[in-house]
């Protein structure tokens, strides 16, 4: 276990993992990628990249595959598409009308399937109505709706007659919502009478009446979910059963350049004032759409693939709407929460479906394991052929359940990492090729070039941490920051501008072996003593005790070392201190247990146990009012959580935490 500083001040790696699985033969042997597309990707990326393009249908082909300004990217130049086309009309037009494009599934129970032809007709009579509302190329339409078919139509919509679509979260605040109107200055929101929340209705055009007061809106489009009473302001809004079923289902698709925008899509800021992430669409629909076959091994009309993200953030972009349909899938779309009405509602959809491929995030799989794994053992999930996880790095011991308790020890394991701004996957195993390792994202894919450097922008060795960086460009990257190109420069390009490398603020580390492995934000870094530890690596240890579920470290201000390490940790069931005398050799126990893992360096300061950690409505730990109740300061705003009471719990049971 390395426990010395690295020379160039980045990042110490102090954790190992040694276990390896390579997939079976029956699964490489019928796997969409094979080794050899990493050396032609290698040998003449552009080649690569123009192959990969040919996936799509172009209305016009591309004259120059890359136009590389640094920092500013042009993918498939002078080429012509339409995207909405390329995700419904040419499945149909290619036989395929009677495949099922979406599974949906309400969270009451109620369920939808909707056919491919049944897509063309709902899009179609979306971008007619659209029209009719004045919006069309280069127009902003917001969209915020909960998970419902009329999510995806809408998107699907606004690319089909070339408006960017800007969709934000069916959890965020009149605020936000406002706030993501405004800079993008769009004309039409679309959103719904109401969300399920937990088997409830939930209002939510009472919310989005607040943020459309007074900005560039001029119309309302309303679906009705919960048929609850709203308020309603004549001539602004409308029902979308009024505008958008009376549209004609016909509708010619115009081609629009490779460079035209999509999407933005709003990811927070330091500065408080959201970043609106631009993406374009040829390059973007390339990366979503070639990555989705390689990375999950979707074989078209035999998979069944279901991806648990929501539309509102970027994963619910690239891997429901554009990547899935691209493809020709057949996806599952859910509604509501992991819990309504029961823990095994997962398992209950994995198993009515047939799903094949299941694509989650690490938060989700530790809430799993809190329940227990009797649950998931109920269910019959012996479809599932392949398992990904996504948003943040996934400790080793949840990985080993995934792949135990829900994949029965068959399945690859996917384990990738990209972002709102990479626009699609850039690190991940190929699952018919790489011997994968529990909490390793181990390469970048073919084509995609990233490396983890020191403070100088060199590239580290084997066992050595640093920052992770792009450095060279990729068809779905961002195109900037919407109206704001100078912002752009300076969050992502300047930190290694000499380089010209993109830096985005994770830091990561190469193992003995060359594989690597995500640290979280460098902003998450702990200063120990002069050694920098990631909190990943040491809430990785804790979990991998038997009696921990879920744990988050932050670093806190120590006269001593610099900063001393702070532990909040929930306790798998059956598992709780009856008593003072217990919790103390718990809390003892679980300190000897990372010291043993990766050093004493690493031995937290102080544990304390929880009931739940704060979270936003993603599923991220908010670690900075954690930092904030660890220094014993007043915890700072916590509107963004999915239950604000977990503050007050942690902060009236610190003050009764044991230390050693």
């Amino acid at each position: 276990m390395a426990e010395s500083e690295n020379s160039s001040g980045a990042l110490s790696a102090l954790s190992t993992e040694s276990r390896s699985f390579p997939p079976s033969e029956e699964f490489a042997a019928q796997a969409n990628a094979t080794a050899e597309w990493y050396d032609r990707a290698d040998a003449d990326r552009e080649a690569f990249w123009s192959e990969q393009a040919e996936r799509l249908s172009w209305a016009k082909k591309w004259d120059t595959v890359l136009d590389w300004q640094p920092p500013f990217a042009k993918w498939f130049v002078g080429g012509e598409l339409n995207v909405a086309y390329n995700c419904v009309d040419r499945h149909v037009e290619a036989g395929n009308g009677d495949r099922v494009a979406i599974h949906w599934e309400g969270e009451p129970g109620d369920s939808r399937t909707i056919t491919y032809a049944d897509l063309q007709r709902a899009v179609s009579k979306a971008a007619n109505a659209l029209a009719e509302l004045g919006v069309g190329k280069g127009d902003r339409v917001a969209i915020q709706l909960p998970m419902i078919p009329e999510a995806v139509i809408s998107m699907l919509a606004c690319a089909r007659v070339g408006a960017l679509h800007s969709v934000v979260f069916g959890g965020f605040s009149p605020g936000a919502l406002k706030a993501r109107i405004e800079d993008a200055e769009a004309k039409l929101l679309i959103t719904s009478d109401g969300q399920y929340r937990r088997g409830k209705p939930a209002p939510m055009k009472e919310n989005t009446d607040q943020a459309v007061e007074g900005t560039s809106i001029e119309h309302v489009l309303v679906v009705r979910r919960t048929e609850t009473e709203v308020p309603w302001t004549e001539g602004r809004d409308l029902w979308w059963h009024d505008v958008v079923d009376a549209a004609s289902d016909q509708h010619t698709p115009q081609a629009f350049d490779s460079e035209h925008p999509l999407f933005i899509l709003y990811t927070s800021g330091t500065t408080g004032k959201p970043k609106g992430i631009l993406h374009t669409s040829g390059g973007y629909l390339t990366q979503a759409a070639y990555t989705h076959d390689v990375t999950f091994d979707h074989k078209p009309g035999e998979s069944v693939y279901w991806c648990t993200a929501d539309i509102g953030w970027v994963t619910g972009h690239t891997y429901i709407v554009y990547g899935p349909l691209a493809n020709g899938a057949t996806e599952v779309v859910y509604e509501g929460t992991p819990n309504t009405p029961h823990e095994g509602r997962h398992w209950e959809i994995v198993q009515k479906y047939g799903v094949s491929i299941y694509y989650t995030a690490p938060t989700l799989i530790r809430t799993f394991m809190k329940w227990g794994d009797d649950i998931p053992a109920q269910y019959d999930l012996s479809s599932l052929k392949v398992l990904g996880t996504v948003g943040e790095p996934i400790n080793p011991e949840a990985w080993m359940w995934f792949r135990e308790k829900i994949g029965g020890g068959r399945c690859p394991i996917v384990d990738t990492w990209w972002q709102t701004e990479t626009g699609a996957t850039m690190i991940a195993p190929l699952p018919g090729v790489t011997a994968t390792k529990p909490g390793s994202a181990m390469r970048p894919v073919p084509g995609i070039s990233a490396i983890v450097v020191d403070d100088s922008g060199t590239q580290v060795g084997n066992g050595e941490g640093g920052y992770l960086v792009i450095d060279k460009p990729w068809p779905s990257m961002l195109r900037g920051i919407w109206g704001d190109t100078e912002r752009y420069k300076e969050t992502y390009w300047s930190r290694f501008a000499e380089q010209g490398y993109y830096f985005a603020g994770d830091g990561a580390k190469y193992d003995d072996d060359g594989a690597i492995w995500l640290l979280g934000r460098v902003d998450d870094v702990m200063n120990v003593s002069g050694h920098r530890i990631s909190t990943t690596e040491v809430e990785s240890a804790l979990v991998s005790h038997p009696t921990v579920a879920e744990a988050a470290v932050v670093g806190a201000a120590d006269e001593t070392t610099g900063q001393g390490i702070v532990a909040f940790v929930i306790l798998r069931g059956g598992t709780a201190a009856d008593d003072d005398a217990k919790g103390d050799e718990a809390i003892k126990a679980l300190r000897d247990h990372v010291s043993k893992e990766i050093g004493p360096i690493a031995k937290p300061r102080q544990i304390m146990v929880v009931e739940e950690l704060p979270k936003t409505r993603s599923g991220k730990i908010m670690r900075r009012l954690l930092r904030d109740v660890a220094e014993n300061r007043e915890v700072g705003d916590v509107s963004t959580l999915a239950d604000t009471s977990v503050m007050d719990m942690i902060t009236s049971g610190m003050s009764e935490s044991k230390e050693e």
